[in-house]
């Protein structure tokens, strides 16, 4: 039974304490947050009576063999890192960390430790996305040479720490296209970054003033603080000779939101996003295959499950998990190499 502390008890913990509740091989032994009324309230919804205020306190107890990692931005490395000295295995949420200083500092403790860091690529865990990897795996779409993702919203800033940059590191690049250009580079076989070209930009701020639609708010809400990109795009070329083609927005004067992932092979193409569907040739024939599976659509609560269960296995089983540190560290590098393009109006090589 791995026994696991949750530190951070904002809104993206549900999607961790649940699962780990839920699990037969994982006991939920602690909580974990600086603000003290939310900490106690989430101790009496899911029956945990070891609440710490102070992570480290937390890291103390000789009981609790993991870690999930729901804090702001600006903590990962920090917490991460002390995590692992002390023994823990860790899973942090996404992105792993700010710059690629602090995620090249966590991938060293991580060597150091001998213990299990996952970085939370969710979106990874995902049915859709399972049963697509088989298909690249075996060959299916031959070599990817190209993908496109766009995430784009409307109104969707959620304010509170996401759109303060001391605790975020960025907008909707660090928050929604660490998603879309990881799921895209995991099935491209996770080429090697070579340079990036990317473009943020602040035109429109978080429209805290539109009504009559709904948007996603965090728990910390406030709209009167925002410093962070409305939008951001990039392409990144890699060293097979690959490219991918990104943009993400968390406010766009755009007629409706847009999501789609979509790869392109040699002998093959798919999408994962918005359904999962497979493009491919037979007989001089082009097809378009819809796979007959229970949701063709990614399930958001159902690939955390299936992110926590893969953890806690290995954890107890000693097993690499498919998204280790290593992965963390190149999207870390790609997501610091769009912002500094932007920056600086030029190419940067990786």
């Amino acid at each position: 039974m791995l026994k696991v502390g949750v530190i951070g008890t904002g809104s993206i913990s549900e999607f961790h304490i649940k699962p780990y509740l839920a699990s037969g091989e994982a006991e939920l032994a602690a909580l974990c947050d600086l603000n003290g009324e939310r900490l106690a309230e989430k101790g009496r919804l899911y029956g945990v009576t070891r609440l710490y205020s102070d992570y480290r306190e937390l890291l103390e107890q000789d009981d609790i063999d993991a870690v999930s990692i729901c804090t702001w931005n600006n903590s990962h490395a920090e917490i991460a890192i002390a995590a692992l000295e002390a023994g823990k295995h860790v899973l942090v949420e996404k992105p792993l960390c700010m710059t690629v200083e602090e995620a090249l500092k966590v991938e060293a403790a991580v060597e150091s430790s001998g213990k299990v860091l996952q970085v939370g690529f969710v979106r990874r865990h995902g049915d859709n996305a399972k049963l697509l990897k088989k298909f690249v795996d075996h060959g299916e779409l031959g070599e990817i040479y190209y993908a496109k993702t766009s995430c784009l919203r409307r109104l969707g800033n959620p304010g509170g720490w996401f759109s303060d940059l001391s605790k975020s590191g960025g907008g909707p690049l660090i928050d929604l296209g660490v998603h879309m250009i990881d799921i895209c580079w995991y099935f491209m076989g996770k080429p090697k970054p070579v340079s990036v070209s990317g473009n943020a930009y602040r035109k429109l701020g978080n429209r805290s003033h539109i009504k009559n639609l709904s948007f996603y708010q965090a728990a910390d809400y406030d709209p009167a603080h925002n410093d962070v990109e409305d939008l951001s795009n990039a392409l990144i070329r890699f060293e097979n000779g690959a490219s991918l083609l990104v943009d993400v927005s968390f406010t766009l004067q755009a007629k409706k939101d847009e999501l789609y992932v979509k790869l392109f092979g040699d002998k093959g193409g798919a999408e994962i996003e918005p359904e999962l569907a497979i493009v491919t040739e037979k007989h001089d024939t082009i097809l378009n295959i819809t796979p007959q599976v229970d949701n063709l659509k990614f399930d958001f609560e159902k690939a955390f499950y299936n992110e926590i269960d893969h953890f806690v296995s290995c954890c107890l089983e000693g097993r690499e998990t498919i998204a280790p540190v290593s992965d963390g560290v190149q999207v870390m590098k790609m997501l610091n190499a769009v912002y500094e393009s932007a920056r600086t109006g030029k190419e940067v090589y990786l």
